[in-house]
C-alpha cells in the first residue's frame, strides 16, 4: 500500500466520531483489506507516531513536505508529508483576472451629498460595512507650509469619497494634460491611422452560373455559319440594306408640303428691312359678297333707306356695300370704288404705326409656387387623441404650464377648470361667478400663479397643482403684500383697486383680486413672469394697464391711446409692447417710452396676435377672414396673407420649439401649417399649411374661439363653443 494512500486514511480516522469508528473497525476485522500485515502494522506505527508528534516539529516540517492536491481541485485541503493535520490556504479568486464588480469604488454611501456627513466624525461605509474615519483636517498655516515643504504638493488632489489626498502619478498627470489639450487619452492611438477600405466601392462582375461553360457552347454551329454566309452575300449583292441606308431613303421618299402663299403668314426675307412685320391680313369674304346671295342677305327697303342715310358716316354701317343678286357671274360689273378702296388700303397701311411687343406667356402651373410635401415636413398634428369635456358652456380661452403636464380653460359657464392632459382628468374647478374672457399660466416655473379675467376682475390664482414645494413658495411670496410709500396716482386708483381675498376666495385659490372699473377682455405675461398687460377696449384712455406681483401695483403706460385697443403682447427678449387697434399695430419701446414701428395691416378688424419665439415675426388674425405674416425686419405691411379660413379668424398661435403654427375661426376649422423662419436674412420665411381639422360643433355661429400649443410635443389644443377642448397629436 502506497504511503500517499495511508496518509488519507489516517486523515479520515482523525475527523471521524467515535461511534463510526467502533463501526468500521469491526466490519474490517476479518476482511483482506491490506496486502499483508507489514503494512498494516507501519500504519499503527505511523498513527502512533502522528498521536504524539510535536506540534513545532510538525509546523517545520509542514515548509517542505507537502503533498499533492488531489483530483477535485483547490478546495481539497492540503496533507503534509508526515501526516500532520492540514493546513488550508486562502486563494484569491481574482488575483489572476479582472471583475466585473465596481471595486474602484471606496465609499458605499451612494450618489447622496457629502454635507450630510458634516455632523459625524466618519464619511461613510466601506465594504466591509466599516466606517470610514475623516482625516485631520489642517487649517490655513498647515496647508500653507505643506505646499512649501512637499515637493508634491502640485500633484495631490483630494478624494470627494473618503476625504483623503491622494498623489497622482506621471501616468495620471499625462492623461490629464492630453484629456485638456482635447486629445486622445491613449498614446499609443494613431489618430492619422492609413485608411482601410474594408468593404469595397467597385462593382464586381460575376457570372449567373457559378459552373464554367462547356466546350461545345464555344464552338461555332454549322447553321450559324451558313445563315451568316447568307446575309453576307445579300448585303454585297444589295438586297438588304443598313439602318443608316433606310434613314436615307426614308428622307427622300417624305413628302414635303409648303404654302402656296408663303407670305400670307411668314415675314418676307428682305436685305434691307430686318425685323420686317408683316401686313394684317384682310377678313375673307363672306356669304353677302357673293354674286348670288341668299335672300336673307339682301336689303329690303327700310335697310336701304339706313344704308343711305349714313352716308357722312360710313364707319357706322353694317357693310360697306349693298348685297346685289345676279344671274351668273359673266352678269357681274366692275367693281366702281375698286380704286379708292386700293388707295386708302394703301394709305393705312402706310399711316399705320407698328411695333414689335414681346409677349409674354405664362401657364397656369407657374403661377403655383413649388412647395415642399407635408411628408417630409414632420412632426405635426395629423389626428384628434382626446377630447376634455366639463364645462357646460361655451370655452373661451386655454393655456398650459411650462412643464406640459395640465390644462387651464375658461367658459362662460363662470368656471376655471385645471385638466391633467395626459389622462383627460378634470382636477379642479373654480368658480369665478362670471364669464371668463382669458387665461394665462405664468411663463416663470418658480411661481405657481395663473391670471384670470373675468368680467371686470383680473384673479391672480394659485392651482395647486404640482410642486408642492412651488405653490407653498407661491404662497408665501404673495402672503403678504410689500409695503411703500409711493402715493398712488388717482388716475390708476379709479382704474384699478388691488385687494386681498376673502376666506372663502383664499380656500379656492385666490391670491389677489384686482377690480377694474370696466370689463376686462385679455390678460399676458411678461416673459419673466412679474409684469403682466391687462386691456379694456370699453376703457378709452385707460384701456391698457400693466401690473407688477412683486409691489402690488398698476400702472398707465399710455394717456392717450389711438384708436381702440383689441390686443397687446410682450417682445420675448426686448422691451418692446405691440399694441393692435382694430386696424394698426404699434409696437412701443417700453424703456425709451417712444415710438418704434407702425404696422399696417390693411384689414377692417384685427382680432388677435402672437409673436414668434425668435421675436423677427409677427401672427395675426383678423376678422375679416385673413391671417397675417409680418416680417419685422422687412416692412411695416404684411409679408404674407394667408386666406386659409370661410369666416372670421378668432386666435392664432406659434410653437415655442417646432416651426408650427395654428389658427382657429368661426367655421370650426383648425389649420396646422408649416412656418420656417431662417437666420439668414437673405431668406424669406417659408409657409406651408399642413393639415385642417373640422372636430369642433358650431354653437351660435361661432365655432372655435382659441388655440394653443403644447410647449414641448408638437401638439395642438383647440377650445370650441360646443363646451369641450380637443387635443390633436402625430
Amino acid at each position: 500500500m502506497s504511503q500517499k494512500l495511508k496518509r488519507r486514511l489516517v486523515e479520515a480516522d482523525h475527523n471521524l466520531p467515535q461511534s463510526s469508528k467502533t463501526a468500521l473497525e469491526e466490519s474490517h476485522s476479518d476482511s483482506d483489506f491490506f496486502d499483508n500485515e507489514g503494512e498494516s502494522s507501519d500504519l499503527t506505527d505511523s498513527e502512533a507516531d502522528l498521536s504524539g508528534s510535536d506540534e513545532v516539529d510538525s509546523e517545520s516540517e509542514s515548509d517542505n513536505n507537502v503533498s499533492e492536491q488531489s483530483e477535485e481541485g483547490d478546495e481539497t485541503p492540503k496533507v503534509l508529508s508526515n501526516g500532520s493535520p492540514p493546513v488550508l490556504q486562502k486563494v484569491d479568486e481574482y488575483a489572476e483576472h479582472d471583475t466585473s464588480d465596481e471595486e474602484d469604488i471606496r465609499n458605499t454611501i451612494g450618489n447622496v451629498p457629502m454635507k450630510w456627513y458634516d455632523e459625524y466624525k466618519h464619511i461613510g461605509y466601506d465594504w466591509d460595512g466599516e466606517k470610514i474615519e475623516k482625516p485631520a483636517q489642517r487649517d490655513q498655516l498647515d496647508a500653507f507650509l505643506q505646499r512649501i515643504e512637499d515637493p508634491e504638493f502640485w500633484r495631490t488632489v483630494k478624494d470627494p469619497q473618503t476625504g483623503k489626498e491622494v498623489v497622482l502619478t506621471d501616468e495620471d498627470v499625462k492623461l490629464i494634460k492630453r484629456i485638456n489639450a482635447q486629445r486622445v487619452p491613449d498614446e499609443n492611438f494613431t489618430e492619422y491611422a492609413p485608411w482601410v477600405e474594408w468593404f469595397t466601392s467597385e462593382v464586381m462582375k460575376t457570372p449567373l452560373r457559378k459552373f464554367p461553360e462547356h466546350k461545345r457552347s464555344f464552338l461555332p454551329s454549322k447553321i450559324e455559319a451558313k445563315r451568316v454566309s447568307r446575309m453576307v452575300h445579300a448585303l454585297k449583292m444589295g438586297w438588304i440594306k443598313t439602318n443608316a441606308q433606310y434613314k436615307r431613303l426614308k428622307a427622300k421618299k417624305k413628302d414635303q408640303f409648303y404654302m402656296l402663299w408663303q407670305t400670307d403668314s411668314e415675314a418676307e426675307k428682305m436685305r434691307r428691312i430686318h425685323d420686317h412685320i408683316p401686313a394684317p391680313k384682310r377678313f375673307l369674304p363672306g356669304h353677302a359678297e357673293s354674286y348670288n346671295p341668299p335672300s336673307e342677305y339682301l336689303f329690303d327697303e327700310r335697310e336701304l333707306q339706313r344704308w343711305h342715310k349714313q352716308e357722312e358716316t360710313p364707319w357706322k354701317r353694317k357693310l360697306h356695300f349693298v348685297p346685289a343678286k345676279h344671274g351668273s357671274l359673266r352678269e357681274v360689273p366692275a367693281y366702281a370704288r375698286y380704286v379708292k378702296e386700293r388707295f386708302l388700303r394703301c394709305l393705312d397701311l402706310y399711316m399705320c404705326p407698328r411695333g414689335i411687343k414681346l409677349k409674354l406667356t405664362i401657364g397656369p402651373e407657374a403661377l403655383v409656387p413649388k412647395l415642399p410635401s407635408p411628408k417630409n415636413l414632420q412632426p405635426f398634428p395629423t389626428y384628434l387623441a382626446i377630447t376634455y369635456e366639463g364645462h357646460t358652456d361655451m370655452v373661451r380661452t386655454i393655456d398650459t404650464d411650462k412643464t406640459g403636464q395640465y390644462l387651464v380653460s375658461g367658459s362662460d359657464d363662470g368656471t376655471v377648470k385645471i385638466w391633467e392632459i395626459n389622462t383627460g382628468r378634470c382636477l379642479k374647478t373654480i368658480n369665478t361667478e362670471s364669464v371668463v374672457r382669458c387665461v394665462r399660466w405664468c411663463p416663470n416655473q418658480a411661481l405657481s400663479l395663473i391670471l384670470v379675467a373675468s368680467g371686470n376682475k383680473v384673479i391672480l390664482l394659485n392651482p395647486d397643482v404640482g410642486d408642492f414645494l412651488i405653490s407653498a413658495k407661491t404662497d408665501t411670496v404673495l402672503k403678504e403684500s410689500p409695503k411703500s410709500d409711493t402715493i398712488i396716482n388717482e388716475r390708476v386708483r379709479t382704474t384699478v383697486q388691488w385687494a386681498a381675498p376673502s376666506e372663502a376666495e383664499y380656500g379656492r385659490g385666490f391670491r389677489a383680486v384686482l377690480t377694474h372699473f370696466k370689463e376686462v377682455t385679455q390678460v399676458t405675461w411678461h416673459g419673466k413672469g412679474d409684469y403682466f398687460a391687462v386691456i379694456m377696449p370699453d376703457g378709452q384712455n385707460r384701456s391698457v394697464l400693466i401690473g407688477q406681483v412683486s409691489k402690488r401695483k398698476s400702472q398707465l403706460p399710455f394717456t392717450k391711446p389711438k384708436g381702440l385697443v383689441q390686443s397687446v403682447i410682450f417682445h420675448p427678449s426686448k422691451p418692446y409692447l405691440f399694441v393692435a387697434t382694430q386696424r394698426h399695430i404699434r409696437i412701443y419701446d417700453l424703456i425709451g417710452q417712444a415710438l418704434v414701428k407702425k404696422l399696417m395691416s390693411s384689414s377692417q378688424w384685427i382680432a388677435t396676435m402672437d409673436i414668434h419665439p425668435g421675436g423677427d415675426n409677427l401672427l395675426v388674425a383678423t376678422y375679416d377672414r385673413k391671417v397675417l405674416w409680418f416680417d419685422l425686419d422687412l416692412s411695416t405691411k404684411p409679408y404674407q396673407t394667408l386666406r386659409l379660413h370661410g369666416t372670421a379668424v378668432r386666435a392664432v398661435s406659434y410653437h415655442k420649439r417646432y416651426p408650427l403654427f395654428a389658427s382657429c375661426s368661426d367655421d370650426k376649422s383648425v389649420i396646422v401649417s408649416h412656418g420656417m423662419v431662417y437666420n439668414d436674412l437673405m431668406q424669406n420665411p417659408l409657409i406651408v399649411p399642413l393639415k385642417r381639422f373640422a372636430e369642433h360643433k358650431g354653437c351660435n355661429d361661432f365655432g372655435v374661439f382659441d388655440v394653443r400649443f403644447h410647449p414641448l410635443q408638437p401638439w395642438v389644443f383647440s377650445a370650441g363653443a360646443d363646451g369641450t377642448i380637443k387635443l390633436y397629436c402625430n
